[in-house]
């Protein structure tokens, strides 16, 4: 059996199954939140703190339309991946196809939509005073690309759908590598400032597309589309919204909390504090990297093994998953604990910035030891195409919980409230996370 065969994931040792759909999937997730991080060091030391805080504007809106991308990559790649286990190879195929068709008929969409409403888009994110001019030369540039974004997320999550997560981690590797050189030569070099910054983002993910193009044509990979297959079928286009769904709500809320907290900081303490939880929000997508990855890694599984109805392997896959996450965020937390000040002295040298970011970042990653079971909960109820309680789940961590404590406790609290609504809501969201997936589990062993 080859050693990528997608049917190894129902017979192969659920560790090494794990580490070797989670490991690439967590490299990947490291190389890119480190190109995030140095990103932002270059942007906050070559342009200056507000340009950190200015691109922290423009990403709920790229990263929302890019979503599209990634919802339409993990709603079909279940189905994929539970199509496999079946051996049904062509709704497999035919699901990828209709992925493609889906992902730019809806991003080129938003982009354009975007572009149009960008008066109004970049000061409702809270692009305001001196941070709207330099928000704005960002987000026209980084929107061209955005459905070349959502097309190399999507291909992303299918390879891994396909038992292929190595190949996965080279694509989420290329941009991240790419856009730092880019990086170099154009803000550093060529003194282009937010420009440079902008194309580097929008050029890295057109290199990303032609390494995932080649990828989908080549002999690596089992799903060989024919023309007909980028028809769309009203049953895949409804499942894979209805799976897909729980990802773009996931990163829909993202963006609404993007949103509320950048207007609730501005409001409160100026520039400053929106560039403190600009700091603080892309140390959440580095620090969170093995955790992600491991989630990443479990989907795949869990559906696979789900279609071929093995469910005492989906039960001690679940388990598993919940202990390898938690060991690692744990590990996180206690890094992010007795480094937060040198972490933030990396950033910056703002001296208001300095002081207060350190404290306000204990305090968000205060709950991250039982992210895991939530994370792990919530991609369970998605691999096994429940969408439902997967969107529930998926919402309680930044919507239901989150929000209404956000806007309590800034109230009463001021910007240290916004900073403890992070870990009651993650506290929350997991107590009743763990409750869904208890009677989840309890259904399949019975």
């Amino acid at each position: 059996m080859d050693r990528n065969s997608s049917q190894r994931l129902g017979v192969d040792s659920i560790f090494s199954l794990l580490i070797r759909q989670g490991l690439p999937a967590s490299i990947g997730i490291l190389v890119m939140s480190l190109n995030i991080l140095i990103d932002t060091i270059f942007v906050g030391r070559w342009i200056g703190s507000n340009a950190i805080a200015a691109i922290n504007v423009v990403l709920p809106v790229s990263f929302f339309i890019a979503a599209i991308g990634m919802a339409i990559g993990i709603g079909g790649g279940s189905i994929i991946s539970r199509a496999l286990g079946e051996k049904k190879i062509e709704k497999a195929k035919n699901t990828f196809g209709n992925q493609i068709t889906l992902t730019f008929c809806i991003t080129l969409s938003l982009s354009f939509l975007g572009l149009v409403f960008s008066e109004f888009l970049i000061p409702m994110f809270g692009g305001k005073g001196d941070l709207y001019e330099l928000a704005k030369t960002y987000y026209v540039i980084v929107l061209y690309g955005v459905p070349v974004l959502g097309f190399c997320m999507m291909g992303n999550n299918t390879m891994r759908a396909e038992g292929k997560p190595e190949f996965a981690m080279y694509a989420m590797m290329i941009p991240s590598i790419t856009n730092l050189f880019l990086d170099y030569i154009l803000i550093y070099h060529f003194d282009m400032g937010m420009y440079g910054a902008a194309w580097a983002t929008t050029i890295s993910y057109i290199v990303t597309a032609i390494f995932i193009v080649n990828f989908f044509l080549s002999n690596k990979s089992e799903l060989k589309i024919s023309f007909n297959d980028f028809k769309l079928s009203t049953s895949l286009v409804g499942e894979i919204s209805a799976l897909g769904s729980v990802t773009l709500a996931r990163q829909a809320m993202v963006s609404v909390v993007f949103l509320l907290v950048n207007n609730i900081l501005y409001s409160s303490g100026g520039e400053a504090t929106v560039a403190i939880y600009a700091i603080i929000s892309r140390m959440v997508m580095f620090a969170l990297f093995p955790v992600i990855g491991i989630t990443q890694g479990f989907i795949p599984i869990v559906a696979f093994n789900y279609g071929s109805k093995n469910y005492k392997r989906v039960y001690d896959v679940v388990i598993k998953a919940v202990i390898l996450s938690s060991f690692f965020a744990s590990a996180v937390f206690t890094l992010i604990f007795y480094f937060s000040e040198d972490i933030v002295n990396v950033f910056t040298n703002d001296n208001k910035i300095l002081n207060d970011t350190p404290a306000a970042m204990v305090w968000v990653f205060a709950a991250t030891p039982i992210i895991g079971v939530q994370l792990i909960g919530a991609a369970y109820f998605q691999a096994i195409g429940k969408a439902i309680p997967a969107l529930l789940l998926t919402l309680t961590r930044q919507g239901f919980f989150f929000i209404p404590l956000l806007f309590v406790l800034s109230n009463k609290m001021g910007v240290i409230g916004v900073w403890l609504a992070f870990p009651l809501g993650e506290l929350i969201a997991t107590i009743v996370t763990a409750i869904f997936l208890y009677r989840g589990l309890k259904k399949i062993i019975i």
